[in-house]
């Protein structure tokens, strides 16, 4: 059994791969900045060379969306220093998304700027990307139905996964061996973003209208043209009709 550190320990990725590693009887340290155990300040690093100490496995979920997530640097760069200090580190895991290559939004640009950190430390590394949780898309819907009509982006597709499943195969690659990159992680279905909030409203018994509103920008362009798919990576088993019907419950 292998000691893994977990970052963002306590987030809603996060919390699914430490639980799971847990069971599967590794000693694992779940970090955030409201951790029990080990409260780290990725900002600025302070506490990670005590979380890092003997770690064989980084599986790095923490991410802040602010701002573009430009946090996310700083915070990848204060890892590595911790994990070289560390001296037993082999891998770490890092969670990305799909199209962070080809999509120019400002998220998304960082977070490819976090691979090429990982990439270029010298550090052991497997990099995840997938498609979007079907929790994000919910999220999105929520916000947009706080007004009386429900705005969606018109011709965006998505293909949404279940984070449970992404915690599963985080937690496969969860090893004292890299992999690289490994394939894609896709959702099972591929959607326009308007189907989905409809599907999503009436599984939550709300009767909201939802008007497709066209965009404009690069990104947006980036996402009619679907580089967030990758219809070829269907891995996933649970559909947003199934997860939105569980939440209606």
């Amino acid at each position: 059994m292998s000691t893994i550190l977990v970052t963002g320990g306590t987030g809603t990725l996060g919390v699914l791969v430490v639980d799971r590693l847990r069971k599967a009887g590794h000693e694992v340290r779940a970090l955030s900045r409201h951790a029990p155990d080990f409260q780290v300040d990725l900002s600025d690093g302070r506490g990670l060379d005590a979380a890092t100490a003997g770690a064989e496995v980084i599986v790095h979920c923490a991410s802040d969306t602010r701002g573009g997530g430009k946090g996310d640097e700083a915070a990848t760069r204060h890892l590595i220093d911790a994990a070289r200090r560390a001296g037993t580190v082999t891998n770490i895991v890092y969670i990305s998304i799909v199209g962070v290559d080809v999509v120019p939004l400002g998220y998304y640009r960082t977070k490819l700027k976090v691979e090429r950190l990982l990439e270029a430390s010298g550090l052991g590394l497997t990099i995840l990307r997938t498609t979007q949780f079907h929790d994000l898309v919910a999220q999105l819907v929520d916000t947009a139905a706080k007004l009386p009509l429900v705005p969606m982006p018109s011709g965006v597709r998505v293909q949404p996964i279940a984070v449970g499943e992404v915690a599963v195969r985080l937690a496969e690659l969860a090893v004292p061996t890299p992999s690289g990159r490994v394939p894609d992680m896709g959702g099972p279905e591929i959607h326009t973003l308007p189907d989905l909030a409809r599907t999503y409203l009436t599984a939550t018994g709300r009767r909201r209208r939802v008007i497709p509103i066209p965009l404009a920008g690069k990104a947006y362009a980036g996402f009619k043209r679907g580089g967030n798919l990758t219809p070829s990576h269907a891995v996933g088993r649970l559909t947003f009709a199934q997860f939105a019907a569980r939440r209606g419950r």
